[in-house]
């Protein structure tokens, strides 16, 4: 399953677990005249339904300019940290999967996110990263003015990753890649991870605490989450892997 997270890091697929799975169809989909629709034959009244299609382009407008479930990302705006000035800028599919997929081609990344190969792989997992009403936003960070990171901030909450870990009303959970090498083992993870938490925290006032389930073979990105201030919860089974349930509180904020 493709990943959670960073530094080299790894996430959880995304799919829907609550989805009863598709229905028996003997027709099958058909193409509607109307474009970006489909017709589907398998309505148990004998009715044609149709499945509006939207782009992912649009999706990722909608996501970064509306209030769905993580609010208007971005608008949260730019952060200062230790390594300089930082946003989150939510990723443009056609623009941005080139850089995304060349470090999910990179070994490190790649024992991870298990996403390395042709380019089709990439974008489609960042396609499906849209679908959802908001509820996950992959994003590009960019850190003075140059993108070197990819993250995914998702309502953990209304996530599967919910079903394994006693989740409250409006987590945040984050998954992270830092690109390239040179950007690695000096701490940047750990700040920008800090960065990031507190971010959402600042923007989204109902969200208690921000989540994280690194691989725990991962060691280097186990540590970077608990120097960014986040506490080891737990051992949580996800497909594919056995994760460390990390979570950083808002209470905890100034403390750790």
């Amino acid at each position: 399953m493709p990943p959670t997270e960073v530094i080299a890091g790894t996430g959880p697929a995304f799919a829907d677990l609550n989805s009863a799975g598709p229905r028996e169809s003997t027709a099958g989909p058909r193409t509607s005249p109307f474009g970006g629709l489909t017709v589907e034959d398998d309505d148990p009244d004998g009715e044609d339904t149709l499945n509006l299609e939207l782009p992912a382009e649009f999706l990722a407008l909608r996501a970064g300019t509306t209030a769905g479930p993580l609010g208007r990302l971005a608008a949260w705006g730019p952060v200062t940290t230790p390594a300089g000035a930082f946003r989150l800028v939510p990723v443009r599919v056609d623009q941005d999967v080139p850089l995304i997929h060349r470090w999910m081609n990179d070994p490190a990344v790649a024992d991870f996110w298990e996403l390395a190969g042709p380019r089709r792989r990439t974008e489609d997992h960042v396609r499906a990263q849209f679908h959802g009403d908001g509820r996950c936003v992959p994003c590009l960070g960019v850190l003075d003015g140059t993108p070197m990171s990819y993250w995914e901030v998702y309502r953990a909450d209304l996530d599967p990753l919910a079903r394994r870990y006693p989740a409250r009303p409006h987590d945040a959970g984050i998954h992270l890649l830092v690109g390239d090498a040179a950007n690695r083992a000096r701490g940047l993870g750990s700040v920008l991870l800090r960065a990031v938490a507190d971010l959402i925290l600042d923007r989204r006032p109902a969200c208690t605490r921000v989540v994280a389930e690194p691989d725990l073979r991962n060691t280097p990105s186990v540590a970077a989450f608990l120097s960014a201030g986040f506490r080891f919860e737990a051992e949580v089974d996800l497909p594919g892997k056995r994760a460390a349930l990390m979570i950083r509180d808002r209470v905890l904020r100034d403390v750790l």
